[in-house]
């Protein structure tokens, strides 16, 4: 990690929902989840969510040998958003523990905040991360 990953970095994205990224998406697999309403899955405004970290960090590591995985979130989804809406995924760094960051998190839909909260993410060596879960698998076989 670079000397310039320090609190204060604040990142903005924007995407906007089509209808793959809804509950009825999130496992097709599911009766339940199929029977649900055509609105932005809880699943994927978390992935939108670490994504949105991830590229306000990345200039600050030498990606791609370093990484980051997220470690813990805390967040409520409070508004409904239907595909067609474009989210704004706005991010902050607000403390550097080491090779834990932890960030403040919110996202609105042009009508309604949706989320926020905070979200951590781990500083991670990808070789030595993958090699780990080779063996993990390796374990299992």
């Amino acid at each position: 990690m670079k000397d310039t990953l320090k609190p204060g970095i604040e990142y903005t994205h924007i995407f906007t929902i089509p209808p793959s990224k809804t509950v009825p998406a999130l496992y097709p697999e599911s009766e339940e989840f199929l029977a649900m309403p055509e609105v932005f899955a809880t699943g994927y405004m978390i992935g939108l969510i670490e994504w949105t970290c991830i590229k306000a960090i990345n200039p600050y590591l030498d990606w791609p040998r370093e990484q980051t995985v997220g470690i813990h979130i805390d967040v409520s989804h409070i508004s409904a958003t239907p595909p067609g809406l474009e989210v704004t995924t706005k991010v902050k760094l607000i403390k550097v523990d080491g090779r834990k960051l932890v960030f403040e998190v919110e996202a609105h839909d042009g009508v309604d905040l949706i989320t926020r909260g905070t979200h951590d993410r781990f500083i991670i060596n990808k070789e030595k991360f993958d090699a780990k879960i080779k063996e993990k698998n390796s374990s299992v076989e």
